[in-house]
This record gives C-alpha cells, sequence and structure tokens, in this order.
C-alpha cells in the first residue's frame, strides 16, 4: 500500500449546522487513536472521494486497521471563521497534539470548498480556512513547524454534488515524508 503524504487521515467535514455531528472527541481518544491503542469502531474511517472510488479503494487496500478519524468542524459559506463548536473540537485536537505521545507527528492541514464561487476565490478560501485552522492550533500551544496549511479549492469534493456544503472542511493528515 502506498501513501503519497500520508498515513493517516483526519478529516473536518465544513457545513454551517450541526445536524449530524458526532459527539465531540476527546484528546485521549484522539492520542490513543493515532498511537494504535485506541478502538473508535468501523464507523471512523474515513476515504475521501465518491462511493465508487472509496469501495474500490477499500477493496484494493483491505487492511484491519483504521485509516482515518473523523471530527465534525464547521464554516459557514464564504467563511473561514471557525465557528464555537468546532473551536471546542480544534481545542481538543490541540491537546491531543500538545501529548507526548504524538510529539513526532506533524500534519499537513488541507482546506476546501465546495463548487460555489470562481476559481481563483475558492483557492483563496480553502487557504483561509486551512490557515485558520493551522494558526487556532498554534494559538493553543501546537508548534507551528508541525504545521502546514494548503488550500486545495475545489478541487477535492468529499461528496459527488460538488455544492453540497459538505465539501467545505479542512482534512488534517499526518505527514509521513
Amino acid at each position: 500500500m502506498r501513501w503519497a503524504s500520508s498515513a493517516f487521515a483526519l478529516a473536518a467535514v465544513l457545513f454551517s449546522t450541526h445536524v449530524s455531528a458526532d459527539p465531540l472527541q476527546k484528546s485521549e481518544d484522539i492520542v490513543k487513536f493515532f498511537t494504535g491503542q485506541g478502538n473508535l469502531g468501523a464507523s471512523r474511517g474515513i476515504c475521501v472521494g465518491t462511493e465508487e472510488e472509496c469501495k474500490s479503494k477499500n477493496d484494493k487496500n483491505a487492511a484491519p486497521d483504521k485509516t482515518g478519524l473523523d471530527m465534525m468542524i464547521n464554516f459557514g459559506l464564504d467563511s473561514a471563521q471557525l465557528d464555537q463548536t468546532a473551536r471546542a473540537e480544534l481545542d481538543e485536537f490541540a491537546k491531543a497534539l500538545k501529548d507526548n505521545r504524538l510529539s513526532t507527528f506533524s500534519f499537513v492541514v488541507e482546506g476546501h470548498t465546495d463548487a460555489s464561487g470562481p476559481d481563483r476565490y475558492n483557492q483563496n478560501l480553502s487557504q483561509r480556512r486551512a490557515k485558520s485552522v493551522a494558526a487556532f492550533l498554534t494559538a493553543n500551544g501546537v508548534h507551528p513547524d508541525r504545521l502546514e496549511a494548503v488550500g486545495l479549492g475545489k478541487s477535492h469534493p468529499r461528496v459527488a454534488n460538488p455544492y453540497d456544503p459538505v465539501n467545505r472542511r479542512v482534512e488534517m493528515r499526518i505527514r509521513t515524508e
């Protein structure tokens, strides 16, 4: 199995309401997950892509280990501002990253948008979203050298409908290279 830039994905799905948000992940659960000690259940795995792409990837790369952890974090339309729920969840993530057991991990913080708006604008908005998350983590004690914020615009939608609010998100991946 070949990983281009990450071993694990931590997806933060961003939309304006928390109608279907999972319960807040506690920092200890996050630490246990990334150190391989946690068992958060098969439903916590994540694949970014269409249902067919994910099924294909799962069939080809079937492995007993989970490769991702979902955290639900929201961004409103045309916004890079973190709401109160997003701040609470990222606070738990910051606590986890400051734990000695995760001190060797570095993350790529990838910002995404839906397809609303011009490409250049979406690219800039996705970069602002990634920087917003990285700035929050840094302000909460995570060393900035452990975080790289990148904007990917609308190029990697999470769901097939490119205008779906679910595509307004930030994904955090453990950097392996």
